[in-house]
């Protein structure tokens, strides 16, 4: 049996309506204060495809899974999901991870305890 890491990956994804595409970012870029605040988060980052700039990503790092259930009913975040439908089509698709380390240790992992950061 293999040991389960405490440290969480996320992967969301969300589509913008083309006709908010810059209020969608402006909505999103409003949560990286007050989540890069919260203990617990080690990565908070947003991210924008090159090829259909309507999908954009957050990629996130959390300490525990009992903090990122803390910032998940944190007032900033509540408000967003309730807010979500008027620049967004599609999501957000929360895909909650563990890692998966392999390879070199820097380059194999994001999570902290894979690479050792």
């Amino acid at each position: 049996m293999r040991k389960r890491m405490s440290e969480l990956i996320l992967v969301v994804s969300l589509v913008a309506k083309p006709e908010t595409q810059k209020e969608a970012e402006e909505f999103l870029i409003d949560l990286l204060a007050p989540t890069h605040a919260e203990e617990g988060c080690l990565l908070y980052s947003l991210h924008r495809e090159v090829e259909d700039p309507t999908k954009i990503w957050f990629v996130e790092r959390w300490s525990s899974r009992e903090l990122l259930d803390i910032h998940l009913r944190s007032p900033h975040i509540q408000k967003a999901l309730a807010d979500v439908g008027k620049y967004f089509v599609e999501g957000p698709d929360i895909r909650v991870c563990e890692a998966i380390p392999g390879g070199e240790p820097a380059k194999g992992s994001i999570a902290g305890h894979a690479t050792g950061r």
